[in-house]
């Protein structure tokens, strides 16, 4: 979405009632059905019923490198414009919040730090955090782990910008990187798996 000349994300806060991380901040978006032919239909399929975006109003573009969440999904974030007069309707049994936070944010933050996480491999890393202050909503958000994840990554891809703080990626070959990291995380918890049998 681009208000006021900036790229916007749109990004919703899951509902308390729901079991999986009740509370933290995401991307509109969840598993896939029988009836999603691709991971674009997924996304557009849960945007409406989370946000009631409604598919035709938005303009894919790509889809980002997955990325694997804690609970050992393989998650592909789908990229796409919408118009900034988009008014959601939070679907109460799964968004309890709806919010925008400048793109630029996500390389330039006012607020940011690293969180210890260990994966379910048992492996320490480090994840992005960041604390976002919505002045249209009055609130404070926490943007960290996958979510940030992605952010950061599109931030990357879209300004080309080295960001006031350190990231996994050669800035020089983002994409061959990106790429990387993520076929040594899917190897690590293929290994894993493999080892659990």
């Amino acid at each position: 979405m681009v208000r006021e000349g900036k790229l916007h994300l749109l990004l919703t806060v899951r509902s308390m009632q729901l079991r999986r991380s009740p509370g933290e901040v995401c991307f509109p978006g969840g598993k896939s059905e029988a009836i999603d032919k691709d991971e674009i239909d997924t996304a557009l399929r849960e945007a409406k019923e989370e946000v009631g975006l409604q598919p035709e109003k938005v303009e894919v573009i790509c889809r980002l490198m997955p990325g694997i969440d804690k609970m050992n999904h393989l998650v592909t974030p789908v990229v796409g414009f919408i118009e900034d007069t988009f008014q959601a309707i939070p679907n109460p049994d799964e968004v309890s919040d709806v919010f925008i936070v400048p793109l630029e944010y996500f390389i330039k933050p006012l607020n940011y730090k690293t969180l210890p996480y260990k994966t379910s491999s048992g492996h320490l890393s480090w994840v992005h955090c960041f604390r976002y202050d919505d002045h249209e909503h009055k609130m404070s958000f926490r943007i960290w782990g996958l979510t940030a994840h992605f952010a950061v990554f599109l931030a990357l891809v879209i300004f080309g910008k080295r960001p006031t703080f350190e990231v996994d990626y050669d800035l020089d070959n983002l994409i061959s990187s990106s790429e990387n990291n993520f076929m040594n995380l899917y190897a690590s918890l293929y290994e894993r798996k493999k080892s659990n049998l």
